[in-house]
């Protein structure tokens, strides 16, 4: 038997260039029986509709998707503040890392191993008083009036502020 016809059918078929008409014609030729070794390997493909016409779904399909619908299954989840707070809580141990990493580092930047003395330039310094007398009647007059402060809150003045105000009555 001579199976051009079936061949050039085929051939269109893969090209998408077939009819309706044509494509029944191929597969009623599929459902033979008695196929030709070399077109075998195509049967498959054509009785593969008629094969799944043959599967449906069973008469409790209906019934099973409605039970399933009409479940009520809520799965609620407390959430709890802390859980609520939890990123937060994540968010300020990140900055509380940084910022203790950045005062250690500016502490290990700022500090040698001897500690900084104050650098002063005493050339610019200028004296207040050029007589003697006149700067320790200052600093007296200045010592009385803390002295009487503290008094009047009800601090005692130490000895020291005693002495002085003695030595000052002595020189006058």
């Amino acid at each position: 038997m001579d199976y051009k016809y079936i061949m050039q059918l085929l051939q269109r078929y893969w090209n998408c260039e077939t009819t309706v008409s044509e494509e029944r014609i191929l597969r009623d030729f599929f459902q033979q029986e008695e196929i030709p070794e070399s077109l075998r390997k195509y049967a498959s493909l054509f009785r593969y509709e008629e094969e799944e016409q043959k599967v449906s779904l069973g008469d409790d399909f209906d019934e099973r998707m409605l039970s399933r619908i009409n479940e009520t299954t809520v799965k609620a989840r407390r959430n709890t503040i802390h859980y609520r707070l939890r990123p937060f809580y994540k968010a300020a141990a990140v900055v509380a890392i940084v910022f203790t990493l950045g005062m250690a580092a500016q502490h290990s930047f700022s500090t040698d191993d001897a500690p900084q003395q104050a650098s002063y330039n005493y050339a610019t310094y200028k004296d207040t008083y050029t007589d003697p007398q006149v700067a320790y009647e200052q600093v007296s007059s200045a010592l009385k009036t803390v002295g009487s402060g503290l008094r009047e809150a009800g601090l005692e003045a130490n000895d020291s502020t005693s002495q002085t105000d003695a030595n000052v009555n002595t020189e006058e």
